[in-house]
């Protein structure tokens, strides 16, 4: 006898969903300090030998994300990413092949919030990044500070996250094998302050970095965009000079990490809460722009390509703006 299953219903389908979104975002602002707290008591406790058994094991296994990481494909492909990426929903799209035979650099912009676009699309399979660009392992930067974290480093790089430090970035960039690419968001923490709905702003200008990296390794640069990336959280209003922004400059400053005050909708009501808004965010990933290695580049060198650059990403943004609903009088503005 064939045993048939009803499909879930729609209102088990959105709780899952925001199940697995509420699962993302405790897991970067309260899993870290739990881990930080769990290794901590447990060296009071009679089970102590596992904090003890761990040290010894992260002294060891110190230099791991900045030497590629320690990417675990079963975590990569765990359903709850599929219910994330079916919230909002996110997309990826692909605009032109990538050669496995090569290394590549990617900007992502712009940062958001949280990043949900980056990490979805490049630390987990969700969205189908395998599928899209056969041959090639993604890696995402995220900021050393987080892989100072017992048990939480391990977590992350099991995505395929990766310290934000040059030594890292040429590790993944010089593999001679290929087939690895690099994403960078490239405004940081600095540009979540300004993330909001509506927001085209990215700061870019005098951010060259990454540019004169692709240019030390000769690797393509590819700019990608992420649509509605900065609609789905609120933000408190602290425009440069205020007193908010002057304690979130100052504490970034000192932690190496930004503190936007944003807000969307909750759990269970739509006015207020940590929950982000149910908006499309896609992912669009330009063509590669060809970069001659050079060890030493001059700064007219690179300025000249991180122009071109410039260009190219917002050439990405006008063609493809009007398809996911933006203004066409919104243009992308580089500060």
């Amino acid at each position: 006898m064939k045993i048939e299953f009803a499909p879930r219903s729609v209102p088990l389908q959105r709780r899952l969903q925001t199940a697995a979104v509420v699962q993302w975002i405790f897991s970067f602002l309260g899993l870290a300090q739990c881990c930080t707290a769990a290794f901590i008591t447990l060296f009071f406790t009679r089970f102590w030998l596992v904090s003890a058994l761990y040290a010894a094991w992260w002294f060891i296994d110190r230099e791991k994300p900045s030497k590629g990481g320690r990417r675990i494909q079963v975590l990569r492909n765990c359903v709850v990413w599929r219910y994330m990426r079916d919230y909002f929903p996110i997309t990826l799209v692909k605009t032109a092949e990538l050669d496995p035979r090569q290394n590549y650099l990617v900007g992502f912009h712009p940062h958001g919030v949280l990043a949900a676009g980056a990490f979805l699309n490049f630390c987990t399979e969700a969205s189908g990044f395998s599928t899209l660009f056969p041959g090639i392992t993604p890696h995402l930067m995220m900021l050393s500070l987080w892989f100072r974290i017992p048990f939480f480093r391990d977590y992350v790089m099991s995505g395929g996250l990766v310290s934000s430090d040059k030594e890292s970035a040429s590790y993944v960039l010089q593999k001679p094998e290929g087939g690895n690419l690099l994403a960078i968001i490239v405004g940081g923490a600095q540009e979540a302050l300004d993330a909001r709905p509506g927001s085209v702003t990215l700061l870019l200008k005098n951010r060259k970095g990454f540019v004169r990296l692709a240019i030390q390794n000769g690797t393509p640069l590819v700019p990608a965009f992420s649509f509605g990336e900065n609609d789905v959280f609120d933000q408190v209003k602290n425009p440069k000079g205020s007193w908010l922004r002057r304690i979130q400059h100052c504490l970034q400053q000192i932690m190496g990490i930004s503190l936007p005050l944003f807000h969307a909708r909750g759990i269970f009501q739509y006015s207020f809460g940590l929950i982000p808004y149910r908006r499309p965010i896609c992912t669009v990933v330009g063509k590669p722009i060809p970069v001659q290695k050079k060890y030493r580049p001059s700064e007219e060198e690179v300025d000249q390509v991180h122009q071109k650059y410039l260009n190219e990403l917002s050439k990405l943004f006008e063609t493809h703006k009007a398809k996911y609903n933006v203004p066409e009088d919104s243009h992308l503005e580089f500060i």
